[in-house]
């Protein structure tokens, strides 16, 4: 008897080969459960991509899906019966060439499909919240570059104090020597009053700029509550778009409401445009020392323009925002898009379709350890008829040349006993068998 644990290689292939046979139908019915679950998911990717009425989106999103699924489990089905029998190389080659043919035509038509249903509305989330990343890194540069002339308040403010203090000088006589409103008094006076308008015309911009930032932050914080909605992806993602409109035209607001440029043309006029006043003293000598003051006014006055204008440049300078404008996707752009950040579900997609590839594998190792362990030779059952009958004559010649070995023992080696009496020859009949009465009278 042969060991419990250890089965002669016959006996363990008529094991594999009973468990292959009786494996069939759950080899078949897992096949078709999963065409149905890929042509299901295929219908919901698909009629994301389609465009005309709801009735005719719902049928060519059936019949393509229904398609899919009957292309799948008949590929699989051939993969199943034929593949795992044909066992010389360049058959098998051919057949596994065949395979990777069938398997990426399965990925083209449906795999990006299931990835789309099963991950597109969370690849559109995260398109929705990187733009949104980049919406709020938009906003704040271009309120920075438009906040940065806030920076010049202080100089201008200080130059405009200076004048004032000097007017008010000079009204006690301590530039030119002589008290009064003259030629100097009224030049520090206006200068005075050029630079006081300049600084309100930037304190009323860092208004302005605070308004449209405030305005900003509200379009973005809409935008990141359509993101967290728990309503359809499609009409957040239109709601999303007009939010980005409005968004992006606050960041080319805030880019005009700098007031950079004023604050260099301001400081451009200052030097460029002045205007030294004729000297208006009653007398040769005030009017040489009024001379001399408005110089010194006019130096310091392009010192300070010069100033201004260096500060204005560096401001100016700075790159300016181009908000890129919001691209909306479908589910199957976006998870195409995004690929490498849902690698889970397109695991999962691709899985449902290829999954019968592994059972197909399975088959091909079965059969080939069947062909190994299983003794050469055919059952009955795996014969044609011309092989039984041929098989049935060599079986009569066999049993012929025995019964005439039989019937003349002498002409066997090494015997030397007495021939014995003839042996009465069996009744013919039709089949080929020697009663056991007869080989008894014989012996």
């Amino acid at each position: 008897m042969p060991s419990s644990t250890t089965l002669p290689p016959r006996w363990t292939a008529a094991v594999l080969r009973d468990g292959v046979s009786r494996l069939q139908a759950t080899l078949k019915l897992t096949t078709a459960i999963l065409a149905l679950a890929a042509g299901v998911y295929t219908y919901l990717g698909v009629r994301e991509l389609l465009n005309g009425s709801p009735t005719t989106i719902v049928f060519a999103a059936a019949i393509y899906s229904v398609a899919v699924s009957v292309g799948i489990y008949a590929f699989w089905v051939f993969m199943i019966e034929l593949m795992p029998h044909v066992l010389d190389r360049v058959g098998r080659g051919l057949m596994m060439g065949c395979m990777l043919l069938g398997v990426l035509m399965i990925v083209a038509m449906s795999s990006w499909l299931n990835a789309s249903a099963l991950a597109g509305a969370a690849a559109i989330q995260q398109h929705l919240a990187i733009t949104v990343q980049n919406y709020a890194r938009d906003l704040d540069t271009a309120n920075t570059n438009a906040i940065a002339a806030q920076s010049l308040l202080p100089d201008i403010q200080l130059a405009s104090s200076r004048f004032a203090k000097l007017a008010e000088a000079e009204r006690t006589g301590s530039l030119t020597g002589t008290a009064g409103s003259g030629t100097v008094v009224q030049l520090l006076t206006q200068m005075s009053s050029q630079l006081d308008s300049l600084g309100q015309q930037v304190q009323d911009s860092a208004k302005r700029v605070s308004a449209l930032y405030e305005q900003g932050g509200k379009n973005l914080a809409k935008m990141r509550e359509l993101i967290s909605n728990r309503g359809p992806i499609s009409s957040r993602s239109d709601a999303f778009a007009s939010e980005s409109l409005a968004l992006m035209g606050v960041i080319a607001n805030l880019q005009q409401t700098s007031v950079a440029p004023a604050v260099k043309r301001a400081a451009s006029s200052l030097s460029s445009g002045f205007i030294a006043p004729a000297a208006g003293g009653r007398s040769a000598e005030l009017a040489e020392r009024q001379t001399a003051v408005v110089s010194k006014v006019e130096s310091s006055i392009a010192a300070q323009a010069a100033s201004l204008a260096d500060a204005a440049d560096k401001i100016l300078a700075l790159p300016r925002v181009e908000p890129s404008r919001f691209q909306t996707m479908s589910p199957a752009e976006a998870v195409l898009h995004y690929a490498a950040d849902f690698i889970p579900s397109w695991a999962g997609a691709i899985s449902i379709d290829l999954m019968p590839a592994v059972l197909v594998l399975i088959l091909c190792v079965v059969h080939a350890s069947i062909g190994q362990q299983e003794l050469p030779g055919v059952g009955a059952s795996d014969i044609t008829v011309a092989e039984l009958l041929a098989a049935l004559e060599i079986a009569g010649d066999v049993e012929r040349a025995r019964r005439s070995s039989w019937a003349d023992p002498m002409q066997a080696p090494g015997n030397t006993a007495p021939p014995a009496e003839p042996v009465a020859s069996p009744p013919s009949s039709e089949e080929n068998v020697t009663s056991l009465s007869t080989i008894r009278h014989t012996k």
